[in-house]
């Protein structure tokens, strides 16, 4: 099947590692996938690449624009989406147009719509959620998601949570799946790396490594986490934190770490590139992710349970759709963070069961939540015969 996918990100990061995912995902399906990406925002070229180009420094320059001025261009894009999807569907003559949605963006179920080809929308952003940039347009966003949901050919949702807040604001929707995120259990396998070589070149020979991977968001409580760590730290003497990424509250976790003379105890290498994600996963025995929001899959969440590394993560529902508690991970009730350090310093003498729930955690990774999975389930909403 011809496959037009369709997206308006700027394709870095976890966005691109999602789109790359889905679209290979569907080509070792047997599919012609042919991906359409915004001017300078193609996932499938080199991120260092893409960013030194002009294209990815105007793409940078448009997303930091001002609130209302950025979503009239948001806006105006459609006029773009235009031109160049009807141009793509009389060269690729696609029978099915998949796209990754975006607000204020109904171009492309209009088109689909007239032109009769199947389009299904993947949703991991919306008007209906707290959002990173402040929505400003709010009412007109709202109507125009409230249309694409409704006639689109099938949606894609990333939490039941998601799916049910759609649902409640705007009534019946089009037929849709659940499909949190995934992992690629090639480049995420604890096989490919020596773990005692790389914990000793990290200076982190004979701990035991509880880490975590992510932006340093205040919604992601690594600080707050940080700071109620730090003073018990000793109760777990053999315990030492990896804190992967960069953000807004890096500088206060570093100042703090400083500050209790922790930097022993507590390593901050800063963001990594995605290829190199693996290899510090390796050297962890389990992981903890402080906090989370109501409707998000954490794409981390996969990767540490692919490498067999389990998580200690709070319970919004989208993550207890991926973890069962003392099973394939653990849970704690979320924005309780006394007990998520808790958690965290329990498991630090307990290796049979960090072992025992990490290895469960690869297998439900293998068993149903690869990228192939979700192409999968994609697949699903479409007519019958279509997907052939």
């Amino acid at each position: 099947m011809r496959i037009l996918y369709h997206h308006r990100t700027r394709g870095r990061h976890v966005e691109g590692v999602h789109i790359r995912g889905i679209v290979h995902a569907l080509r070792e399906l047997g599919h012609e996938v042919t991906l359409m990406s915004f001017p300078g925002a193609d996932p499938e070229h080199e991120p260092a690449a893409q960013a030194a180009s002009g294209r990815g420094r105007l793409a940078g320059a448009i997303a930091r624009l001002p609130g209302v001025l950025f979503e009239m261009l948001e806006l105006g894009y459609n006029f773009v989406t235009l031109l160049r999807m009807s141009a793509a569907i009389r060269r690729l003559r696609p029978q099915l147009i998949y796209e990754r949605y975006s607000l204020f963006l109904f171009a492309t179920v209009w088109l689909a719509r007239r032109r009769g080809i199947p389009l299904v929308l993947e949703i991991n952003d919306s008007a209906l959620v707290e959002r990173v940039r402040p929505l400003r347009l709010r009412g007109l966003a709202r109507r125009i998601e409230g249309w694409c949901l409704r006639n689109c050919t099938g949606l894609v949702f990333i939490s039941t949570y998601f799916r049910a807040q759609a649902e409640a604001a705007y009534g019946a929707i089009a037929p849709s799946v659940i499909s949190p995120n995934a992992a690629d259990l090639v480049r995420f396998d604890p096989g490919r790396f020596d773990r005692v070589r790389m914990r000793a070149e990290r200076g982190l020979a004979d701990r035991v490594v509880c880490g975590h991977i992510g932006v340093f968001a205040h919604w992601h409580g690594v600080d707050a986490f940080v700071d109620a760590i730090a003073t018990r730290l000793a109760e777990a003497p053999q315990l030492a934190l990896v804190l992967v990424g960069d953000g807004r509250t890096l500088p206060v976790v570093r100042a703090l770490v400083a500050e209790r003379g922790l930097a022993g105890r507590v390593l901050l290498p800063g963001r990594v590139a995605h290829d190199e994600i693996a290899a510090w996963i390796a050297c962890m025995d389990y992981a903890v992710l402080p906090d989370s929001n109501q409707y998000g899959s954490p794409m981390k969440l996969f990767e540490f349970m692919a490498m067999g590394v389990a998580v200690v993560a709070p319970d919004y529902a989208p993550v207890a759709e991926v973890i069962r508690d003392g099973q394939t991970g653990w849970l704690f009730p979320r924005r309780e963070t006394d007990v998520c350090v808790q958690r965290v310093l329990d498991l630090a003498a307990r290796e049979d069961e960090r072992h025992r729930v990490g290895a469960a955690a690869r297998d439900y990774i293998a068993r149903e939540r690869q990228w192939r999975n979700n192409a999968e389930q994609l697949l699903t909403l479409l007519p019958l015969g279509a997907s052939s």
